[in-house]
């Protein structure tokens, strides 16, 4: 194929021929990949054109979105993220786990909005921290905080029809199993494949859940277990360029193999007042359009590519440039608890940013279409039922039933 643009100099022809070869192929080579994530003005332009080429082949014009309520059934966890301001210790007042009434509550909420989605987040594993919380759990006849999140999960399922996605945090292939009859899909994100994170400084430090092979294992058991499952990295954590690239290959590799994942997601660091890295330097927009660009080559036509529109509210629907062929979960009607400082943008809003750049917005439940279309392997019955009545033929919400 040949690739047209214009630019300030001339582009390496090398790099200008992998480039080409990843449209084709639809795989980008990593010595190019390693260049690219670092790209100058220069090389850009090329860059944001090819990873465009692979997003048509794979989305076409459609750019999609998940209408969800986020239930945060528990903001106590194991771990200490330097860059989280979602969790909170035991002993603090506004440490909380929701009640199944709580859940309910939220979920109805989200239902009367038009919400299809339930988002359900929270700590991992806060049992093996917290002896309060342990009690807590077995005052109700739980003994892990995965048992009781099944129960939420099934009862937002049967009593509202919303089609739960579960991000519990790292999971055994056991707790997958566990969840797979009761949620649509699941997540876990790699976040970062370096494990300088984790030393003493970084901001994986004190974070047993965030060795990067247990995370990686994860993702796999969920593959084994044929789910359709959301991971991605977060950028601007004191990663390095080549990490990001090689965490994309991890994800792409494991996508080969089990062709479970179904979004990849691109997540900015934003900084906050009360947490350890809150002087930490953000990713720029350039950064952003330079990462989605690259994921999307590394990814090929294999997945959808994600990233967060409140998180880069004043250039977001830049992101279309790179790539980009999904918005993620939007809540009408509660706030992004893991980054409560940033709304999120308006439904109408969203829709007006992605067809000003000819893109049109179209409503996905929390399984994508090629999911639904193999539910037989991807969804247990129940769900797939539920789905089946949500979706038009191409398995988006039709478009009539979509709430602006």
């Amino acid at each position: 194929m040949t690739l047209e643009i214009i630019s300030l100099r001339p582009v390496d022809s090398g790099l200008e021929r992998a480039l080409a070869s990843a449209v084709d192929a639809g795989s980008l080579d990593p010595a190019a990949a390693y260049q690219l994530i670092e790209a100058d003005i220069d090389s850009l332009p090329l860059l944001l054109e090819a990873a465009r080429a692979v997003r048509a082949r794979r989305s076409g014009r459609v750019v999609t979105y998940s209408r969800k309520v986020f239930l945060p059934l528990t903001n106590l966890c194991r771990d200490q993220c330097a860059y989280c301001t979602f969790v909170r210790r035991a002993s603090d007042p506004r440490a909380h786990t929701m009640t199944p009434e709580e859940v309910l509550v939220g979920a109805e909420a989200g239902r009367a909005a038009g919400c299809k989605e339930a988002l359900f987040s929270l700590g991992d594993k806060p049992e093996l921290r917290y002896a309060s919380y342990r009690q807590w759990l077995a005052a109700r006849g739980y003994a892990r905080t995965i048992e009781y999140l099944h129960d939420m999960c099934a009862l937002v399922l049967e009593r509202t029809g919303l089609l739960p996605h579960a991000n519990p945090g790292v999971m055994t292939e056991d707790d997958i199993a566990l969840l797979r009859p009761v949620t649509a899909s699941m997540g876990l994100m790699l976040e970062t494949i370096s494990e300088r994170l984790l030393e003493r400084g970084g901001a994986h430090r004190g974070c047993p859940d965030k060795v990067p092979a247990v995370r990686l294992e994860t993702i796999e058991a969920a593959g084994r277990r044929r789910v359709p499952f959301t991971t991605g990295i977060l950028i601007g954590i004191g990663e390095t360029p080549r990490e990001r690239v090689d965490a994309l290959y991890s994800i792409r590799s494991l996508q080969d193999r089990y062709g479970h994942i179904q979004e990849v997601i691109v997540q900015n660091f934003r900084r906050k007042p009360d947490i350890r890295m809150r002087d930490w330097p953000e990713p720029t927009l350039l950064d952003m359009l330079r990462t989605l660009a690259v994921a999307r080559l590394i990814l090929g036509t294999t997945t959808a590519l994600q990233a967060p529109p409140n998180l880069m509210p004043d250039g977001y629907d830049l992101y279309l440039l790179a790539g980009l062929d999904d918005w993620g979960g939007v809540s009408p009607v509660t706030r992004d608890y893991i980054n409560p400082e940033r709304a999120w943008p308006h439904l109408r809003e969203l829709k007006e940013r992605t067809e000003r750049l000819g893109f049109v917005l179209r409503e996905r439940l929390a399984v994508y279409p090629e999911y639904i279309r193999r539910g037989e392997e991807f969804l247990d019955p129940v769900v797939r039922e539920r789905v089946a009545v949500l979706v038009d033929p191409g398995g988006l919400v039709p478009p009539e039933k979509e709430l602006w």
